[in-house]
């Protein structure tokens, strides 16, 4: 069993089990609940780190019963269900734990240039977002609004298939390749359906994404969806897949048709304006400020990134592939995370950007994710791989994960975390380099695997001495340089640090 600590909340449970999970709709374990508990609503919660949620919704007993929710669990037919009962009593064990309220209420509304949003998370332009009936049910789950799928005047010519990912445990996307285009409806539909959203939903933001080929069409298209009741418009000078050369990433890539075609768009509309961006370039900061001189609000970032998925060792074709053939295409998930953390982080800090509006994108599943980019200066999040996976449900946790965050650490509102973090982010040469923290070894926790031996032999500084009678690991502190690499590949988190010293030497 792999038990993980949540050090922030206190929080333990078996994450090998709730990994399992499926994550089905219309989950057979909660039916099968002699006390009508939500066991799959539980078991979604802790998938996606939203502890205090599911404590709050534990409403069973599972001391005495005879689980049935695991005969019920889908898994069962291959004889291997998710240990539902073990989980919830992992769950019931901690309740004694969980850290104490400090505020009543957390205010989640946040704002896009003075355009109000209930909560921060939007979905972002793409497939998600590209129908009036999927828009409305995303409204009417807790989305707070939605960046409609771009809107254009040229047609769309898709291929098929044009997906293809990387796959972690449970066939979960760590990384997932796209190679859409645009809406492939007319500007007159898409108008249609801003109108009819604005009606029903007059709370919701909605985003146009459009895109022109010319300063003309950008003019044009801005205007048409303010009219039609737009909230914002975000210019699309990212997307990766166009088949024309002038279109999409090219234009990220050049500042002077960012400022030109930004300064068209602002002379259509007297919306907030923000501007997409591609993470294709070195360095996004000179392109941001092209954007802000011709008249944009704030800055969307980032777009997917330019990838291969993997090829295909059977047909030796790239994926996806199309009749044999494929194409470079937008990257997304989980591990573009780290990349678009470091765009936000250099434009928040740009003192050229001062009161823009970031929107923050790429790779978020969890409300720990849409937190980081929040404390890194985002004032709004999109999201849409994590929602082509596991539909738009997941705003549920998100909402409710961010909400008792907030409420445990006594935070009433999202200015309190915005930016947070950002003064954390700092040159090469103003790091801190003159001492090394030393790892501890927990003797107790330890299983005695030597993975972190292995590790620290063969990656490391050889610092690390392992007793194959006992099974336990000795460090050698004058070896040690304090990289810590031994932590992350520890199974057991059995390594901590205690110790600090002065670095030996020049």
């Amino acid at each position: 069993m792999t038990v993980e600590k949540n050090h922030d909340l206190r929080f333990t449970y078996d994450r090998s089990e709730v990994g399992k999970c499926l994550l089905c709709h219309d989950p057979l374990c909660s039916k099968a609940c002699p006390q009508s508990a939500d066991v799959g609503g539980i078991l979604r919660s802790l998938y996606f780190d939203n502890y205090l949620g599911a404590a709050a919704k534990l409403t069973c007993e599972c001391v005495y019963c005879n689980a049935p929710c695991e005969k019920a669990c889908v898994l069962a037919r291959d004889n291997e269900p998710v240990a539902v009962r073990e989980v919830m009593l992992d769950v019931k064990a901690e309740l004694p734990n969980l850290p104490a309220y400090k505020a009543e209420t957390a205010d989640l509304s946040a704002e896009i240039c003075g355009v109000r949003l209930e909560n921060p998370f939007l979905l972002s332009s793409s497939v998600v977002a590209s129908s009036y009936d999927m828009c409305r049910r995303a409204f009417e789950a807790g989305w707070a609004g939605a960046a409609f799928k771009t809107v254009c005047s040229f047609p769309q010519h898709e291929a098929s298939p044009r997906f293809s990912s990387v796959k972690g445990h449970s066939n979960a996307f760590f990384g997932f390749k796209n190679i859409e285009q645009l809406s492939d409806h007319s500007v007159e539909e898409n108008t249609r359906i801003f109108s009819q959203l604005r009606e029903e939903f007059p709370t919701k933001v909605i985003i146009a994404s459009i895109m022109g080929r010319n300063e003309d069409e950008w003019t044009e298209l801005a205007a048409k969806c303010e009219k039609a009741g737009a909230s914002v418009i975000e210019c699309n000078f990212s997307c990766p897949n166009m088949e024309s050369d002038d279109l999409g990433i090219t234009i990220g890539q050049s500042e002077e048709l960012i400022e030109r075609f930004t300064a068209a768009v602002s002379r259509g509309t007297g919306l907030p304006i923000l501007a997409k961006l591609t993470p294709n370039v070195t360095d996004m900061v000179p392109m941001a400020l092209a954007a802000r001189r011709g008249g944009a609000d704030g800055i969307s970032a980032i777009n997917t990134v330019n990838s291969i998925t993997g090829v295909d060792i059977d047909t030796m074709t790239a994926e996806p592939s199309v009749r044999g053939r494929s194409i470079i295409g937008g990257y997304s998930g989980p591990a573009v995370k780290p990349i678009a953390l470091r765009f936000i982080s250099d434009l928040s800090r740009c003192g050229g950007l001062e009161m823009m509006h970031l929107s923050g994108m790429g790779g978020i599943e969890t409300w720990r994710d849409a937190l980081e980019f929040l404390l890194l200066g985002a004032g709004s999040v999109q999201i849409t791989t994590a929602v082509m996976q596991y539909g738009y449900r997941i705003i549920d946790d998100l909402i409710d994960g961010l909400s008792g965050f907030m409420r445990s650490r006594g935070i009433p509102n999202l200015a309190g975390i915005i930016g947070g973090a950002a003064h954390t982010v700092v040159s090469h040469q103003s790091i801190e380099r003159d001492t090394v923290v030393l790892p501890v070894f927990d003797h107790e926790k330890c299983s005695g695997c030597g993975r972190c031996y292995i590790s620290c032999m063969d990656g490391g500084h050889q610092a690390i001495e392992f007793d194959s009678e006992s099974r336990r690991p000795r460090l050698d502190g004058r070896k040690c340089v304090g990289c810590h690499l031994c932590r992350m590949v520890c199974p057991d988190n059995a390594i901590g640090t205690a110790k600090k010293t002065i670095k030996r030497g020049p």
